[in-house]
């Protein structure tokens, strides 16, 4: 005798986000205006205003820039550019201008980046 189906049905397996661009797949040269163009245009998402309204030199907190706005910013930074760093990234350096300077910089120097495992240190 076959089992009958009872109706229940298993769970969708969870949807994964596809991995990241690794460095190979980026620009050799993404620069502070290259950054401070992206991270313009993340924050304008955020606050849901025109990108030409964010002043580079103002601080995130006064955009009322939240944590958990800040930790989605990390995340996009990561996704978008193969950048791991500290998740306060955007409380050290609270500006786009300041930002885009330390994002450069990392980029520049080729870390702390991972394709498929932890930086080296």
């Amino acid at each position: 005798m076959m089992p009958q189906p009872t109706g229940a049905q298993l769970p969708d397996p969870p949807v994964s986000r596809p991995p990241g661009p690794t460095r190979a797949a980026l620009p050799a040269e993404l620069g502070e205006r290259e950054f401070a163009r992206w991270l313009t245009g993340r924050l304008a998402e955020f606050l849901g205003r025109p990108a030409e309204s964010i002043d580079p030199r103002t601080p995130f907190a006064e955009y009322g820039l939240d944590s958990v706005a800040a930790l989605s910013l990390y995340g996009d930074i990561e996704d978008e550019f193969a950048l791991f760093m500290e998740p306060t990234v955007a409380w050290d350096h609270p500006t786009v201008e300041a930002l885009a300077r330390c994002l450069a910089e990392e980029y520049a120097r080729g870390g702390p980046a991972r394709a498929d495992g932890p930086a080296e240190v």
